[in-house]
């Protein structure tokens, strides 16, 4: 086998992992973590999948609009046009 086949097994597997990490439901992903944990990993990836487990179950905002203030439905909204360019 050459190193170049290797070299794309291995970027094809990380990038299936990640893809599969990705796409996983929330809980499925704080169960993985569980059982990940249990195993002996660099302190990067324990750190990675102890953020998991403290992440909360909720939409992934993580608070990204806490400081921002929704207009009232009776302000005026401001209408955008946006031309298409050719």
């Amino acid at each position: 086998m050459s190193v170049q086949a290797v070299i794309v097994a291995i970027l094809v597997v990380g990038c299936s992992l990640y893809a599969a990490w990705t796409l996983m439901p929330a809980a499925a992903r704080r169960a993985a973590a569980r059982v990940l944990l249990r195993m002996p990993l660099p302190r990067a990836v324990e750190r990675r999948l102890q953020q998991q487990l403290a992440a909360s179950p909720s939409g992934g905002c993580d608070g990204c609009d806490a400081g921002s203030k929704k207009p009232a439905a009776s302000d005026p909204q401001p209408i955008r046009i946006y031309r298409r360019l050719k």
